[in-house]
């Protein structure tokens, strides 16, 4: 099975402390303590210096071992709390989110 890449894109509204933010970062990362399969989790500011981001301004990507890992992830009720806290700081909710999982490796 291959493994999963979690790339996720996001808008955080403007009032939204870089204190806030890293909070979240730190709630998705803990869950690697709690989930197997969960590997690294890398969080950024986008850099590209292509005009094509459409708003999306900063992003994570989080591997996992396979899909059942990521599912596992998904369903898990650490991500669905740390995951409402993420869309409570974007700017329009969900319109300020957009997922893409890829196979790697």
């Amino acid at each position: 099975m291959p493994a999963i890449r979690h790339c996720v894109f996001v808008k955080f509204r403007a009032d939204v402390p870089q204190a806030e933010r890293a909070a979240i970062h730190a709630d998705l990362e803990a869950l690697r303590k709690v989930l197997e399969g969960m590997g690294r989790v890398e969080f950024s500011a986008n850099v590209s210096p292509e005009p094509f981001a459409r708003g999306f301004a900063h992003g994570f990507t989080i591997d996992f071992r396979d899909a059942a890992a990521r599912d596992a992830y998904l369903v898990h009720e650490a991500h669905q709390r740390a995951g409402a806290r993420l869309v409570a700081a974007l700017e329009g909710g969900l319109d300020g989110l957009l997922v893409v999982d890829l196979e790697i490796g």
